[in-house]
């Protein structure tokens, strides 16, 4: 019995802890690594830019530097969960670091952090999980609240459209604030 418990222990003891911000889109839960996010911000206001996916919102100005913000519903695509009509006070943006160019991604509500086990993070499944595509998941938790669907920001845009984004961050403040909404 002592031998059994001395391998579980091991097997616990080498296994990784990961550290997730969870966030809610709609009802559905999602995750990501915590050392992905580089800073959580209330909403704020927004300028738009002319001519702009319709995912990205536009921009702000982050202590000087010109951020490209995105709706994160609208980059998902998410089916099934509906779109309120302007942004509430609980939405946060999500400033993360992706390939050296800073980007804020809105998201409803923004809940903790998450300590999960490595071996509790299931593969991404072959089908869309609630409307998202599976080439933007990482992998998925299963909690006693449901299903945490953990997000890799690094696949969220492709390559064409990080370039584009990286034209918008090199604004000026003054720039950005003459692009009118």
């Amino acid at each position: 019995m002592k031998g059994r418990d001395q391998l579980k222990r091991g097997i616990q003891e080498t296994d990784e802890v990961v550290q997730l911000i969870s966030f809610a889109i709609g009802s559905e839960r999602f995750g990501v690594e915590i050392l992905v996010i580089q800073e959580i911000i209330m909403m704020s206001a927004i300028t738009e830019i002319p001519n702009s996916p319709e995912f990205v919102e536009g921009v702000i100005n982050l202590r000087g530097n010109i951020i490209p913000v995105l709706d994160l519903r609208k980059r998902l695509r998410l089916r099934g969960v509906p779109r309120v009509e302007g942004f509430k006070p609980g939405n946060r943006i999500l400033v993360v670091e992706i390939d050296e160019n800073v980007t804020g991604f809105i998201v409803d509500s923004v809940a903790k952090v998450i300590n999960v086990s490595t071996s509790r993070i299931s593969p991404p499944p072959d089908i869309v999980m609630a409307g998202v595509q599976s080439q933007y998941i990482s992998g998925v938790v299963h909690l006693d609240e449901g299903i945490l669907i953990i997000l890799d920001f690094r696949k969220i845009l492709s390559g064409e459209e990080k370039d584009a984004l990286t034209g918008v961050s090199r604004l000026t403040p003054a720039a950005a604030e003459g692009v009118s909404r």
